[in-house]
């Protein structure tokens, strides 16, 4: 916390660039990435201090005092990034995944991996609760991946539930909210109101997402003050349980079309099951600077 210089603000944008790109790829989350570069506590917290009191604040302060309770100029520079990262690099990532998807998945699953590692040495204190928690975490994670995206569901109601829970996997670590939108059927539906520019539906979405935020910011800063080895336990499991989503190589089991949309429903396979190049070498290659990405933002972050 504390005062930034403007650098500090240019790193917080490019963290903001980094969430952006991992919640392009259903599967990988933001939250894991805002963990990961030691920004994820602030981010909780400044959102959790936007609530109706602060039209108290600029009534009686005016709105710098309101600017700073909300950790104004992290907030902006962190969602620049994403909104940067959103319009730039998701093409990019889009492309690869269209066109490299064993050495995308290989690069994030490695960087998944070590986010595991990374979440649970956090954990300062282990007991059989502790274990359970992670355990229950990954089992929970785990089940999410595995289940069939539904049919297209277009009632405004589901609609704001779906912005709500989208947004609260977003913040989770592990789970992307990309991914909760393919699960409920609502992604072709928000996906095809940005293209038609259906304010309705982009409406009731984006109110759900906020109503998701605000009120499960409030329990997760609760949880961090009151248990935060638990929380860290839980949050670790939902990255390992995540790992089953982003295993490199896959086996199409059927392939669902929602309007223009595609979704293939896969299965995990060996890379020497694998129908294609299995790129063994280099999958391993962008695992391993996935992997050691996270080590050297760490280090570049505790030098701070």
């Amino acid at each position: 916390m504390g005062n930034r210089n403007f650098l500090d603000y240019i790193f917080v944008t490019l963290k903001g660039i980094a969430m952006g790109a991992a919640d392009v790829v259903p599967g990988v989350s933001g939250g894991t990435i805002a963990f990961i570069s030691g920004i994820y506590e602030e981010l909780i917290t400044a959102i959790n201090n936007i609530n109706l009191g602060l039209l108290k604040t600029w009534k009686t302060e005016g709105f710098k005092s309101v600017w700073t309770v909300v950790n104004g100029n992290f907030l902006l520079a962190l969602f620049a990034g994403i909104f940067i990262s959103l319009f730039s690099l998701a093409t990019l990532v889009s492309w690869l995944l269209e066109n490299e998807p064993v050495l995308l998945w290989s690069f994030f699953f490695g960087l998944v991996l070590a986010s595991v590692f990374f979440v649970g040495k956090e954990i300062k204190r282990w007991n059989l609760g502790i274990i359970f928690s992670l355990l229950m975490g990954a089992l929970i994670a785990y089940y999410i991946t595995t289940l069939p995206p539904n049919e297209n569901i277009e009632s405004l109601p589901f609609l704001f539930l779906s912005g709500a829970l989208a947004v609260c996997a977003m913040i989770l670590p592990g789970i992307s909210g990309a991914f909760i939108l393919v699960l409920l059927g609502s992604y072709k539906t928000v996906l095809d109101a940005v293209h038609e520019k259906d304010f309705t539906v982009i409406a009731v979405v984006g109110f759900g997402a906020i109503f998701g935020l605000l009120s499960f910011a409030g329990l997760l800063k609760w949880m961090f003050t009151h248990y935060k080895n638990i929380t860290l336990a839980i949050l670790t499991g939902f990255i390992l349980g995540s790992l089953n989503k982003i295993w490199p190589w896959k086996r199409v089991i059927e392939t669902k079309v929602f309007g223009d949309k595609t979704v293939i429903i896969d299965t995990n396979t060996s890379p020497f099951n694998y129908n294609g190049d299995p790129q063994i070498l280099y999958a391993i290659i962008a695992a391993f600077i996935g992997f050691s990405l996270i080590f050297i933002l760490e280090r570049t972050a505790s030098k701070k």
